[in-house]
């Protein structure tokens, strides 16, 4: 007679799920019990009992840890799981009236992290006190993904075709020319982006390119970078290093070294940076919360 594992019947815990999430985050054993405030043994022992469960292996347990392609598949679930029910016993709690301290996190881009964030947090923690963001910055290629898995609550998309359900937008800014405050462009009320093709054009992929693609198709020009560079601070390191020029948000102005200035670019684009929930699962309430206050602090500056 065929016998029956008890947790193959009950199947995986949110603590089983914690811990493959925690081995995948932390690269091994010993990192996620630390985090976990486990024994390395309970949660090797934990993970196979998962790995009985899903009748498969998860993780290859030999240096470095990584997952199996089966870990892989299933760790978007896991985190989504957990997501779900952080999200489930915080609405539980706001049913009985209680305000229960609890973190969300949030995944930014890295302009919106120096230029738009520092002020958002100081307006969230006055007026969400019992509210704990905690900051993912990333690209935008993984900010949505980042959202849909279940890694972040909430995020700063950076205008979402479609707008999602529910979000609300936190700033607009225009793009500039970016450029040293030697070039002779510099000290210009505009720029026409035709202007600046005798200066070589340093492009960068954390999340603007498509913009910068778009401003050169409005003006009618072909986009030849002749770099393009992942770190917005490398980028504007090389303009001040007389490199080449960039076409950047107006958010950047606060990443500028003295040597360099931003300038109106024509023709003018604007972006949109939106703060949003997941569109595949109800979003955590304090997430709604968030999202609020910044409805609600939005309209208190137009009116």
């Amino acid at each position: 007679m065929q016998r029956f594992d008890e947790s193959e019947l009950m199947g995986p815990t949110l603590r089983q799920l914690e811990i493959l999430v925690a081995i995948a985050d932390h690269g091994g054993f010993g990192a996620a019990a630390d985090v976990l405030g486990m024994s390395q043994s309970s949660v090797s022992h934990s993970l196979s009992s998962l790995e009985r469960t899903v009748q498969g292996e998860l993780v290859h347990r030999v240096a470095p840890v990584r997952l199996t392609r089966l870990g892989e598949a299933l760790l978007p679930h896991a985190r989504a799981t957990l997501a779900g029910a952080r999200a489930f016993n915080i609405a539980a709690a706001a049913h009985r009236g209680a305000d229960t301290a609890a973190p969300i996190a949030l995944a930014v881009p890295p302009t919106a992290a120096h230029g738009l964030l520092p002020d958002l947090m100081v307006l969230w923690r006055e007026r969400l006190p019992h509210v704990q963001v905690k900051i993912f910055e990333g690209f935008d290629e993984e900010l949505g993904r980042w959202l849909e898995d279940g890694t972040v609550d909430a995020a700063v998309l950076i205008d979402p075709d479609p707008v999602p359900p529910g979000a609300v937008t936190l700033a607009t800014d225009t793009f500039h020319a970016v450029v040293r405050r030697d070039h002779p462009l510099a000290g210009q009320n505009s720029i026409d982006l035709a202007d600046l093709l005798d200066d070589p054009l340093l492009s960068s992929t954390a999340g603007c390119e498509p913009q910068v693609r778009r401003l050169h198709s409005l003006a009618g020009l072909r986009y030849q970078p002749a770099q393009r560079i992942r770190e917005v601070t490398t980028l504007l390191s090389m303009v001040e290093a007389g490199l080449g020029v960039a076409a950047v948000p107006s958010l950047t102005a606060n990443l500028l070294p003295e040597a360099l200035t931003l300038v109106p670019l024509l023709p003018r684009l604007d972006r949109h940076l939106v703060l949003t929930g997941p569109t595949t699962r109800p979003w955590h309430p304090y997430v709604t919360a968030v999202r609020d206050v910044c409805e609600n602090h939005t309209r208190s500056q137009q009116a």
